[in-house]
């Protein structure tokens, strides 16, 4: 049955992929044409798929520019795609976000910019402030990667050194109209937080960022601190008269895909209970947390049943590994289920990459650990290590998906079988 179970898991997750993915999503939002002109601009892991589909269902020209991570890049017919790095920004990034800019000098009154954002457009639109460097942006977002931040205080800091975010593509359309359309991958969907926000009003201050590169102890340049103690990083604020013609929309979010799974579930005979879409914190500490709720549920019944989460974890990345929350989470997990039988689970991120890996995730069986014991691995020492992905690869138990070509963050399944309530005590 172990390996039905790790099918039927497999189901859900590509079930929650399959309800993010552009070509399902975004085509009841396209606008009807305006007066004028239509420049799409957009970035992320989604963005060529988003662009692909705006294509398909638009009725009228069109043209523009969208920039995806290497791998994710689809056909499109009007539309340019450049790939560029991420999670670390490089140089074809730079050069898409300042192009995007250049485009937005010839837009008029009567024309429309349709924006597209998704889940990585924070790295893909690297444009820094004057008197900063590309350098400058990848040392201090390697740092902030490792620190153990969250993703609304990582584009915190973003926003603040960028040219283009934070409203300040927006304000660059104006007096446009300017439509956005949004895949949400961080937890709470607040449009500022995805792609770091480069359409949208933003309330964080260059003081908040200064307090969150004080609290994670990120060690950045002279240059740095002080554009931020002076104030001139500052974002286009809500209300700003700039912001007068824009919208956002989101099209898709992590909550839609865990109810597609939950529909998937449900369909399979499993009762499935959504625990939340925006579940943050240490993967570890979730990990063990989760296993609390899976061993009540095998108390308490009535099995079988899914227990389904989203969100975004951090990882605090201390020893040799390379991180990856849903390869932590999912080893935290296991260590404090230690075994427990009928139990099984999969942790994957929704776009294909987890942490630096192109490794989705992983799945965890009851007899997982003894596995490993048996190949001389130890699971704790991988889980201080940060070393979950080269320990679930090592039992061939990686869940390794490509690019999916969308985001909408963490999925988190863990089946409970009735076998579990026997020894659940």
């Amino acid at each position: 049955m172990s390996q039905e179970y790790a099918q039927l898991l497999r189901r859900l997750f590509d079930a929650a992929v399959k309800a993010a993915l552009p070509a399902y999503c975004l085509p009841p939002f396209v606008p009807a044409p305006p007066r004028g002109r239509t420049l799409v601009l957009g970035a992320g892991k989604a963005a060529a798929t988003m662009a692909q589909a705006l294509e398909k269902h638009w009725q009228g020209e069109l043209d523009g520019l969208v920039v995806t991570r290497y791998g994710h890049a689809v056909s499109c017919e009007r539309i340019e795609v450049i790939e560029a790095g991420h999670p670390l920004p490089n140089e074809p990034g730079l050069t898409a976000a300042r192009r995007m800019l250049q485009m937005t000098h010839a837009v008029a009154r009567d024309d429309l910019v349709i924006c597209l954002f998704s889940g990585g457009g924070s790295a893909l639109l690297p444009l820094p402030l004057p008197g900063l460097t590309l350098q400058d942006k990848q040392g201090i977002t390697a740092t902030l990667l490792r620190s153990g931040a969250t993703i609304r205080e990582i584009n915190c800091v973003r926003r603040h050194l960028s040219a283009i975010k934070g409203g300040r593509l927006a304000a660059a359309c104006s007096p446009a109209r300017v439509l956005t359309l949004l895949i949400s991958d961080v937890p709470g969907d607040d449009p500022v937080d995805i792609a770091s926000g480069p359409t949208v009003g933003d309330r964080t201050t260059c003081a908040e960022a200064l307090e969150i590169i004080r609290r994670y102890r990120v060690n950045v340049p002279s240059h740095v601190l002080e554009i931020l103690n002076s104030g001139l990083g500052e974002t286009v604020k809500p209300g700003d008269l700039r912001l007068a013609r824009t919208e956002a929309k989101i099209i898709a979010t992590p909550l839609m895909a865990l109810q597609a799974a939950a529909e998937a579930a449900r369909q399979a005979g499993i009762r499935p209970v959504i625990l939340g879409d925006a579940i943050e914190g240490e993967a570890r500490t979730v990990g063990a947390d989760m296993a609390k709720a899976a061993l009540h549920a095998a108390r308490t019944g009535p099995l079988p049943c899914v227990l389904l989460s989203g969100g975004e974890t951090v990882v605090t990345v201390r020893g040799a590994g390379c991180g990856g929350r849903n390869a932590e989470f999912l080893l935290a997990l296991g260590l404090a289920l230690e075994g427990h039988p009928g139990i099984y689970a999969l942790a994957g991120d929704t776009d294909g990459v987890d942490g630096m890996k192109e490794i989705a995730g992983a799945l965890l069986y009851p007899d997982t650990l003894a596995r490993a014991r048996a190949l001389g691995l130890h699971a704790d020492a991988s889980l201080d290590d940060n070393d979950a992905h080269g320990f679930f690869s090592a039992l061939g138990d990686s869940v390794i998906t490509g690019p999916t070509l969308t985001n909408v963050n963490d999925f988190r399944a863990i089946l409970v079988t009735p076998e579990a309530a026997g020894s659940a005590g």
